[in-house]
């Protein structure tokens, strides 16, 4: 039996979930919600209808898991809460902190309906969340460490084109050279926020724009920008699909930490990742976690969840015998 997925939204993120589906032979995509008019989606897999998201409700016994490709700043907040009341859902929100608020609203949801919802799923918050608990469980003496990029983020660019007068955006993440090496030398330092990383921005304004109030706009953003050394470069819509156009990104977990009775053993805890699209990944982690879903729903759970509370095996096709014969 194949488990019936959905993709809510149809973006780069939507996008890269349909292509994950068919890596994974126990899934099946049967339908596709938008807030655009569904005959203006035009989908990589033939015969899969496109949906209002009015039709939601309508589907909920068509539809195993929804997988909600959406963004953090106003999107999920809303829609994930409201869809975990007919489905197992799945989403990435990535805006940290606010994570326990938006765990609590669609737990009371999915709780109610008898229905799981897996938060915050993807590559960070997600499998860096995982690497930085294992460390710290490991080496509960020392210091953790996350540098992302360089690389685009999806969170951040949607934050920056919600500004008003942004016809269009990118941000970059990227860490500062120093700041890594030093931790990878096991010195443990402490750093501000600005010290860690630098955010780039290049945006196109809409004509007629202020561009000096985007930018303040942009610095000034709490949870986003405001934190960090952040450059804003106003270029054309042409410069910016010439030599904007790709998403990748990655980023380091590090957990410097020492061992034995007086701290005279030393360790380094590295986890990376280079990835050449930040969309196609976390949609691979999204569809496995949607399996995760599935399983414990079938086992009678419901609630909000996050990676932290997934057994490792429920994210797998493979059986536990499996596992344990290729991969323990």
């Amino acid at each position: 039996m194949s488990i019936r997925l959905a993709i809510i939204g149809y973006g780069n993120l939507g996008r890269g979930v349909e292509s994950a589906i068919r890596q994974n032979p126990d899934l099946e995509l049967v339908a596709v919600l938008t807030r655009r008019d569904p005959d203006s989606v035009t989908l990589l897999t033939p015969g899969i209808k496109v949906y209002p998201m009015e039709a939601a409700e309508s589907l909920k016994d068509q539809i195993d898991v929804a997988i909600l490709c959406g963004g953090s700043a106003t999107d999920l907040p809303v829609q994930t809460p409201q869809l975990a009341g007919l489905f197992h859902v799945v989403d990435s929100f990535d805006t940290h902190a606010k994570i326990n608020a938006h765990f609590a609203a669609v737990d009371a949801v999915a709780k109610a309906a008898g229905k799981v919802g897996i938060i915050s799923v993807g590559w960070d918050p997600g499998m860096f969340s995982l690497n930085r608990l294992y460390a710290n469980a490991i080496l509960p003496e020392g210091k953790d460490y996350t540098f992302w990029g360089k690389g685009v983020s999806q969170g951040h660019s949607d934050a920056i084109r919600r500004v008003p007068g942004v016809q269009n955006g990118k941000q970059y993440t990227i860490p500062v050279d120093a700041a890594l090496e030093s931790v990878r030398a096991g010195k443990s330092p402490d750093f501000t926020t600005r010290e860690k990383h630098i955010r780039e921005c290049f945006v196109v304004a809409a004509p007629g724009a202020d561009k000096a109030a985007i930018e303040q706009e942009i610095k000034t953003m709490p949870n986003y920008f405001a934190d960090y050394d952040t450059i804003v470069h106003f270029i054309s819509e042409e410069d910016l699909q010439r030599d904007h156009s790709g998403i990748p990104h990655g980023g380091f977990v590090i957990r410097s930490g020492q061992t034995g009775l007086s701290g005279e053993s030393k360790h380094v805890i590295e986890y990376s990742l280079k990835l050449d699209s930040n969309p196609e990944f976390t949609a691979s982690v999204l569809v496995a976690y949607a399996r995760a879903a599935f399983r414990l729903g079938q086992t009678g759970e419901s609630g909000c969840k996050t990676v932290f509370d997934i057994a490792p095996g429920l994210l797998s096709l493979q059986s536990a015998a499996e596992l344990r014969e290729h991969l323990l």
